[in-house]
Parts: structure tokens; C-alpha cells; sequence
């Protein structure tokens, strides 16, 4: 049974548990783990404004998913950088996916208008998943990072979440929504 529930702080660490391994490889540009009150800060600044979200299978997290302002400026307020972490006894089990679906149908619920994701390459499992979810190529940055002895290069994704012909509305906070129904358990 897979169940999606909202993160909290009381999850930061087995979320940095999951996340961890990531910064030893390429998959994030941090030079490693960041501290537990840190990773808990993020959790809490993260989920006044944006979805963080968590998949529980039998019990045990397997991944989370959340989304972050993309830019500071206030002219892209409407955009977001998406990102989606699992346990690696998770992967290809659909998990990433159903996170991402989630995520992407509160985002648009919320208001946002773009969402974009920044992945490592080479990393032919993420760029699927976010194809697979209809993400686009925006470009690659050469060496964008110096990682692990070399440089790296990443792609940006992108994918429009909705339309704003005009002036758009400001975003609503994920707690000011009802996302009840993308929450919950389904059998797997």
C-alpha cells in the first residue's frame, strides 16, 4: 500500500536519510549532507508556501517530492523548481511519477504557472521521468558545477503548469488549498 501525505518536520530525518547519498554522487550540487536542523528548516520554509510531499509504502518512506521558489525576483514568483528523491529499493516502481503528479496538479492549483527542473547530467532515469511527465528541454548549461573531480553539466526542464494571458493572480499558499483528494493511500 503506498500512501502521499504532506512532510513535516518530524520527517526530516528520514528524509535526510534519503537525501544524503545524493550529495555524495552527482545527483545534487551540495558538497554534502546538510545538518538536521538545517534539512528540518527547509522542510518548515519550504511548506509555508509550496507542496513537500512524502510517499510512504507499507509504512516506510520511499521518496519525497517539493517544490521552491525558482528565482528570487518578484517578476518570476509564478514559476517553481520541482525536484523528486527516492530510495534507490524505489526506483522504477512508479513512485517518482505518482510524487510528481501530485506535485505538479497542487502547483496549478496554487497558481503557478511554470515549473522547472535542474538535473545533473549525465542522468537518464530523471531526464525520462520528467519527459515521461511532459517536461521539456529549456537548455544546458556546460560545466555548470565542479562535482566529484570534474565538471559537470546540467539540463533545465520545463513545463507549463497553466495559461496566465493577462495578469496573473498572486500564487495561494498550499495550506490556503484543498488537496485532500491527491493525498491518501492506493493500493500498489
Amino acid at each position: 500500500m503506498r500512501t502521499f501525505r504532506m512532510a513535516g518536520e518530524a520527517d526530516a530525518q528520514a528524509l535526510l536519510d534519503i537525501y544524503a547519498p545524493y550529495t555524495e554522487g552527482t545527483a545534487s550540487f551540495e558538497e554534502g549532507p546538510p545538518s538536521l536542523a538545517e534539512f528540518a528548516g527547509r522542510i518548515r520554509d519550504i511548506s509555508a508556501t509550496y507542496p513537500y510531499i512524502v510517499c510512504e509504502v507499507d509504512g516506510e518512506i520511499a521518496g519525497y517530492a517539493y517544490a521552491h521558489r525558482y528565482k528570487e525576483r518578484a517578476a518570476y514568483r509564478w514559476n517553481v523548481e520541482v525536484t523528486v528523491y527516492l530510495k534507490p529499493a524505489y526506483h522504477r516502481r512508479g513512485i517518482g511519477r505518482a510524487l510528481m503528479t501530485r506535485l505538479l496538479a497542487m502547483l496549478a492549483r496554487q497558481g503557478v504557472r511554470m515549473a522547472y527542473s535542474c538535473i545533473t547530467l549525465p542522468n537518464p532515469a530523471s531526464t525520462g521521468l520528467h519527459a515521461a511527465m511532459g517536461f521539456t528541454e529549456a537548455g544546458v548549461l556546460t560545466d555548470a558545477g565542479w562535482k566529484n573531480g570534474s565538471w559537470r553539466d546540467v539540463i533545465w526542464m520545463q513545463k507549463r503548469l497553466r495559461d496566465a494571458p493577462g495578469a496573473p493572480k498572486e500564487i495561494v499558499p498550499i495550506g490556503k488549498i484543498d488537496v485532500s483528494d491527491l493525498l491518501g493511500s492506493e493500493q500498489k
